[in-house]
């Protein structure tokens, strides 16, 4: 199916940022990415499209911050350095939309809030009266209180549980890798792109590789779960490389850019197109 018929008419995306993409390997924030991303989103709201933000970067920022030379390993200190980062990209978030005429939101989840029931629904409704008042959403984990989702939650999984309870036509997650590739280009120079993909089987899992920076978690495994999420929850999700946000416009535009995972239901297997890079 061309990606065009697929992405065409989009109206609500999920854009995931990971660590990686928005710091520098110093730990401290890209601000000229940061920057770039907001000038996108607001385009987007001024194209009347919904958008929500899913952001990682406060535990590596934080820790930066405390002085760690790396992410700290200890659950309280993982804790504190979430709770002084979060504060610092809240208050960047803000200024950079507030420069392109947008409201921002601070909205902070753990995995109950996702679980049937009164929390479900009370999340969902917060999350769509701010749509209504055109207001982007940025989420990340509640990682300053919520000792389970700091040891074993990503973000990668966090955006994905967030387009499926919206209803998302599209999540697009920026990563440092321009798409997913049949074995680690990084490590071998014949790897080859797959431009797209339909349904996650084990072929596609043993593809995933697990390395992240020093300040992140994560990996490509984790893309690979937030999309067979998405795929069961009949939600588009592209992989594309983070470092120029302005990509994000061509994804929704059908350009063959990064990976695209196409929400078919009932389809067994995957197909995926090959080329070289």
């Amino acid at each position: 199916m061309d990606r065009c018929d697929i992405l065409k008419g989009v109206k609500r995306i999920v854009i995931k940022v990971g660590t990686s993409t928005i710091t520098y390997p110093t730990g401290k924030l890209n601000l000229q990415i940061i920057d770039n991303l907001s000038w996108v989103m607001a385009d987007l709201k001024n194209q009347g499209k919904d958008v929500i933000l899913v952001s990682s970067g406060a535990v590596g920022v934080g820790a930066t911050r405390l002085g760690f030379s790396s992410r700290p390993t200890e659950t309280r200190e993982k804790q504190a350095a979430a709770a002084v980062g979060q504060a610092m990209l809240v208050q960047i978030y803000e200024n950079f939309f507030n420069r392109y005429n947008q409201k921002a939101a601070q909205v902070l989840l753990t995995k109950d809030d996702f679980k049937e029931g009164k929390r479900k629904t009370n999340t969902t409704n917060t999350l769509e009266t701010l749509l209504n008042f055109e207001v982007i959403p940025v989420i990340n984990a509640n990682d300053t209180i919520s000792t389970f989702e700091i040891e074993f939650s990503d973000n990668d999984n966090l955006s994905a549980n967030v387009a499926s309870l919206l209803g998302a036509d599209l999540l697009i997650i920026l990563t440092d890798i321009d798409a997913l590739y049949d074995c680690d280009p990084k490590k071998n120079k014949n790897a080859k792109k797959i431009s797209y993909v339909e349904g996650i089987s084990d072929e596609i899992l043993k593809m995933a590789d697990t390395a992240g920076s020093k300040f992140s978690v994560g990996g490509m495994i984790t893309k690979l779960e937030a999309a067979k999420l998405c795929n069961d929850n009949n939600v588009n999700m592209v992989i594309i490389k983070g470092d120029e946000p302005k990509n994000i416009l061509k994804v929704i535009d059908g350009e063959d850019i990064g990976t695209l995972f196409a929400a078919l239901k009932k389809k067994e297997g995957f197909k995926c197109q090959q080329k070289n890079l």
